[in-house]
């Protein structure tokens, strides 16, 4: 089982993102928006899907809150963010930052 984890910058990625990141294939990565960043290393993200109603049809909003980890405390309030899941970090967070997207204005 050969798995390439280098940490060479990809090409063409202004952000200087690992390659580390898109090796590990079996991590889920989600999108969502910053809530709160009152904890110390810990940002709280509020990740929006859309889900169908099974028995309507109906298209509903759904939105579910994860705890992630913010090794150099870089986000804020507001941004948009990419979050990958990791190993247990503490009781409620298995989640760490991967890299923001979006600036809050």
């Amino acid at each position: 089982m050969s798995e390439e984890t280098t940490n060479t910058p990809i090409e063409g990625s202004e952000t200087g993102e690992t390659r580390e990141a898109l090796v590990r294939g079996s991590r889920r990565v989600l999108r969502g928006q910053v809530t709160s960043d009152k904890m110390e290393k810990t940002i709280v993200v509020t990740v929006t899907s859309l889900k169908q109603h099974p028995l309507y049809g109906r298209t509903m909003r759904r939105s579910k809150k994860f705890k992630a980890h913010d090794e150099n405390n870089e986000c804020g309030t507001g941004d948009t963010v990419d979050i990958m899941e990791t190993r247990p970090i503490s009781k409620e967070k298995s989640w760490r930052l991967v890299r923001v997207i979006e600036k809050a204005k």
